[in-house]
């Protein structure tokens, strides 16, 4: 089976060439993995415009979708194949987690825009009526099988996450953070109690030769500081990491098969090796990750990716430069990924072209790079 996994299409940073291009691809079907839409106008060199300020009501986020799916390319794609859809922040608001908010509104206020989100978010996105959503509550998360081939385990890491912890001064949302202790608490959970449970026992018993594991962020270890000492980012699983360690000692210690993670939020191509321990570089690998560059939502500089790569050394990639997706091809021999990237995403006759392969053989956790 084929598909294409893609994230993070800020309307205005640029054109969905990359979409015109998915459609013409010979595909099973897409995941997005968030950030379908941006709440806020941010970024330079912007080719277009939101044309309205941040949404807060229910009018407001029907406008941004009738917008972003006014785009012919985005039209095309959906038009072209079937969907896998979860969402990440922007379909809210920017690193919101469970009922706080980034500029730390009153719950209910908040409670009140998330659920006007969450209703926008079901009427434009292809979801089944089960996911209707009841005020602020909508159960995203499931599980899509293809015979015995492949079974996606599609996440949500928003709507039941632990408050991000050490936050900046008066501020919700993330932060890049090199002391923090309450970072280590294993109550902290990024999936919520209920759904880790779910996903446990849906991992345990699957029998797919392919278990993909669906979710918005970067799972490995980002060290982010040049030189000694660590500093990590807290609205991804590094923010999480004792929850990271239950879900990657879980796949090890019950040899799930063939886990392979994939994501998107980080605006670049990351490959890596997913271990127990990251830090222990004789720990076994236990699954392969593969996140997905953005659409068009403009990434971190290149050379600060280039000081992150020298101290992770589970990264095989990273590339913060390009947009565009990941084809992922699986059989029952071996998961293909191809990463595709467009020249310019300002230039909508833009062409694309693959800028590395990556194989992961059936029975051996590891991307090796392919020909």
């Amino acid at each position: 089976m084929r598909f294409a996994l893609a994230s993070c299409q800020q309307y205005e940073q640029g054109y969905y060439v990359a979409y015109r291009h998915m459609a013409r691809e010979d595909l099973d079907l897409v995941v997005h993995v968030g950030d379908y839409i941006y709440e806020s106008s941010w970024g330079v060199n912007h080719v277009r415009s939101h044309e309205s300020g941040e949404p807060v009501t229910l009018e407001e986020y029907r406008a941004r979708y009738a917008l972003y799916k006014s785009d012919a390319e985005l039209q095309a794609a959906h038009a072209a194949f079937p969907w896998i859809v979860t969402w990440d922040d922007h379909e809210v608001q920017n690193d919101y987690a469970n009922d706080r908010s980034q500029n730390l509104d009153p719950p209910d206020v908040f409670l009140a825009r998330r659920a006007a989100a969450y209703q926008a978010y079901y009427e434009h996105m292809p979801l089944p009526s089960r996911a209707r959503p009841s005020g602020p509550a909508m159960q995203l998360y499931t599980r899509a099988s293809f015979g015995r081939l492949a079974t996606f385990h599609v996440l949500d890491d928003r709507q039941y996450r632990s408050h991000q912890v050490c936050p900046r001064k008066g501020r919700g949302g993330s932060n890049v953070v090199e002391h923090c202790a309450a970072r280590l608490d294993p109550r902290l959970t990024l999936l919520g109690p209920v759904q880790e449970k779910w996903l446990h026992e849906g991992l345990a018993r699957s029998r797919a030769r392919w278990n993909v594991i669906t979710q918005q962020t970067l799972m490995a270890q980002l060290d982010r500081k040049p030189g000694p000492g660590q500093a990590f980012w807290t609205d991804g699983w590094d923010g999480y990491p004792r929850a990271r360690e239950r879900l990657l000692s879980f796949i090890a210690g019950k040899r799930v098969t063939n886990p392979i993670v994939i994501g998107g939020d980080v605006h670049m191509f990351v490959v890596a090796d997913l271990k127990t321990d990251f830090d222990d570089p004789r720990a076994p690998v236990v699954a392969t990750e593969f996140v997905g560059t953005s659409i068009t939502s403009q990434g971190p500089a290149q050379r600060r990716v280039e000081a992150w790569l020298a101290k992770n050394p589970h990264l095989k990639l990273a590339l913060s430069t390009r947009r565009g997706y990941t084809l992922m091809e699986a059989s029952a021999k071996r998961c293909v990924a191809r990463l595709r990237a467009v020249a310019d995403v300002t230039d909508r006759e833009s062409r694309i072209r693959d800028i590395a392969t990556f194989v992961v053989e059936d029975g051996r956790p590891g991307a090796q790079r392919g020909g």
